[in-house]
């Protein structure tokens, strides 16, 4: 081969090394890429990391993963949701869109933008298998519950409050989010409790996450119900994935529910 060929090849490998890196570029500037990086930020950067690195086992890493070249696959756990990680049904097929191709194109992946269109037809073969119980099925004890209010006063309440409103009982500290009332019901309407289990395992306390037992995180989400007068049941609120993810939070018991549709 010939010296000028050689040189031929060399820009043009140059050329569409460039393009390429344009490309990717222009994705992470798009209004897409940064509507997806809000939702993200909003729903799941909290167990998946704003750098992307995750919370293995439980969390994986989404910067280097190589599944997420599969757009369905994406697709169809933003909407169903898996194990600890909650459904987000209220999101659109636009919103599942940006967030797929935010994170597909995030931090140093470059899979590609995925479009609305693409999202509704995987969303076509997604069936959505509802849990059998929600918190109003009585799925902790009262014991439970009383016994875990010194816990959580101590491990908990002092950025969430006393009264568990996210009034916190440093005059200036800063305000958390409420783990009770209505506005903490709307939060994790039609989530899972195996969802908010894991949120507190590996985020709460804040200075110090993990810092109780699997047990006692089960504890102090009992209490947290007792709070919001959710009814007690007979059997306790176990530190168990699988039976808590087949337990949704609703923030109206049935009979609001029922009425509300008629």
């Amino acid at each position: 081969m010939h010296m000028r060929e050689i040189r031929t090849f060399g820009w043009a490998g140059l050329c569409l090394c460039t393009a390429a890196l344009s490309a990717h570029a222009q994705q992470q500037g798009g209004p897409l890429f940064k509507q997806g990086k809000t939702i993200f930020e909003e729903n799941c950067a909290a167990c998946h990391q704003p750098t992307g690195e995750g919370i293995p086992p439980d969390f994986p890493a989404l910067d280097g993963n190589q599944n997420l070249s599969d757009h369905a696959l994406i697709v169809r756990q933003v909407r169903v949701g898996k194990v600890a990680m909650p459904a987000f049904p209220e999101l659109s097929a636009e919103d599942i869109a940006a967030v797929t191709s935010y994170i597909r194109n995030a931090w140093s992946n470059s899979f590609g933008p995925v479009t609305t269109a693409q999202v509704e037809s995987v969303l076509t073969t997604v069936e959505v298998a509802e849990a059998s119980r929600s918190i109003w099925d009585g799925v902790y004890t009262s014991s439970q519950a009383k016994n875990a209010r010194l816990l959580y006063l101590g491990a908990c309440g002092t950025c969430h409050g006393r009264r568990l409103n996210g009034a916190p009982d440093e005059a200036d500290a800063d305000p958390s989010p409420p783990l009770a009332g209505s506005t903490f019901l709307r939060e994790w309407d039609g989530k899972s409790l195996a969802a908010l289990f894991e949120y507190a395992r590996l985020t709460m306390p804040v200075r110090n996450p993990g810092q109780l037992t699997d047990e006692q995180y089960a504890d102090v989400i009992a209490y947290m119900l007792s709070y919001d007068d959710i009814p007690a049941g007979s059997t306790k609120l176990v530190p168990d994935i699988e039976v808590l993810a087949d337990i949704v939070i609703a923030k109206d018991p049935p009979a609001a529910s029922t009425e509300a549709a008629e």
